[in-house]
């Protein structure tokens, strides 16, 4: 939800307020997805070991819970690899959208002849490119 993200862009006349530039997007679905399909999984697992661990005889007995238990995991396997790849494509327009030279060419005040404008640092995305891979 980058459209809530002001930030103030400065002007270039003494005396004028600075005026408040908002962030164009909205990548929050793709995020949203992936975070319910990993606490999805991690309560599946948790069921899933107790149901192991606890019902093992259970589990040995009926031939259709094993089945059950193979197809529910080929399901979350494929939507974590869904989710994956809808997160990595909503990462990449978080950081199109984020990039310096973006943000400057939405400026007004950067677009005149005499004013050169120029970033910075460009944004630290380590960390979300490793919830990519994970």
């Amino acid at each position: 939800r980058l459209y809530q993200i002001p930030f103030g862009m400065p002007t270039c006349e003494e005396g004028s307020e600075a005026r408040t530039l908002y962030l164009v997007g909205d990548f929050s679905a793709p995020a949203e997805f992936f975070v319910t399909l990993g606490v999805f999984s991690f309560l599946y697992s948790m069921a899933a070991l107790v149901l192991y661990l606890r019902f093992h005889s259970l589990y040995t007995e009926n031939t259709k819970l094993p089945f059950t238990d193979f197809c529910v995991t080929v399901c979350f396997a494929f939507f974590w690899l869904v989710a994956a790849a809808a997160w990595g494509k909503g990462l990449s327009d978080v950081k199109a959208a984020t990039r310096p030279a973006t943000l400057i060419s939405a400026m007004g005040v950067c677009q005149g002849e005499e004013v050169d404008c120029k970033p910075g640092t460009t944004p630290a995305m380590g960390l979300a490119n490793i919830s990519v891979v994970r």
